[in-house]
């Protein structure tokens, strides 16, 4: 299930919000040691094609790896974004305003998950990276 265009959100404090004009994917949890460690738990996501977002405020950038960055406000510390390759910039699902109409669809680098949680089953679980997981095609 896809959430309808037109989702706003932001951080905590609203020095930093954002607009989403089209579809969004359906959310994907991520269990590597990056998220975890960004976030505190595991990051759920969705995303959008980078041309359908709209931002408003400063977004403070950190380079994560060589080939992402995380984005979150410097003010409040809220984590908004994951910004790698690709066409889609990914959006914490928790930073979303009000209903989502989004579901989880899957679960992301399991092998290196915190020891102190289970992963539900009845959606898709890969041990690491799964294109066929974060690249869904949105209708």
């Amino acid at each position: 299930m896809q959430a309808a265009a037109g989702v706003t959100g932001g951080c905590l404090c609203k020095a930093v919000t954002y607009r989403v004009s089209g579809a969004l994917r359906p959310v994907i949890a991520c269990h590597c040691s990056q998220c975890r460690k960004t976030s505190g738990h595991h990051v759920a996501a969705t995303s959008a094609l980078r041309e359908t977002v709209e931002v408003t405020g400063e977004v403070t950038w950190y380079g994560s790896s060589d080939t992402a960055r995380r984005g979150f406000c410097g003010t409040c510390g809220s984590n908004l974004f994951w910004d790698g390759p690709g066409t889609h910039l990914s959006i914490f699902a928790g930073t979303i305003d009000g209903p989502t109409g989004l579901r989880l669809a899957g679960h992301i680098f399991c092998a290196d998950k915190g020891d102190y949680y289970e992963i539900g089953v009845g959606v898709p679980r890969a041990e690491g990276a799964d294109p066929a997981l974060t690249t869904q095609v949105i209708a």
